[in-house]
């Protein structure tokens, strides 16, 4: 989240549901006193990815210009 400037508090319960409904996997890692968490997509995410968002990416590309 730090990568993509994105706020960890206000995005904390979005990430939740989506490791709850197994779309992203999270792993924490020590680093000192302190945890660093990292997320990665999952099967299942990349299978809904295919499905669901590939097509639409194929109907409209992004950054096409008219």
């Amino acid at each position: 989240m730090s990568i993509c400037g994105l706020n960890n508090v206000k995005h904390k319960g979005i990430l939740d549901d989506m490791v709850k409904k197994e779309m992203i996997e999270r792993n924490e890692e020590p680093w000192g006193k302190k945890f660093i968490i990292n997320y990665k997509i999952s099967e299942k995410g990349r299978m809904i990815f295919k499905n669901l968002l590939e097509p639409y990416e194929n109907l409209f590309p992004r950054g096409e210009k008219k």
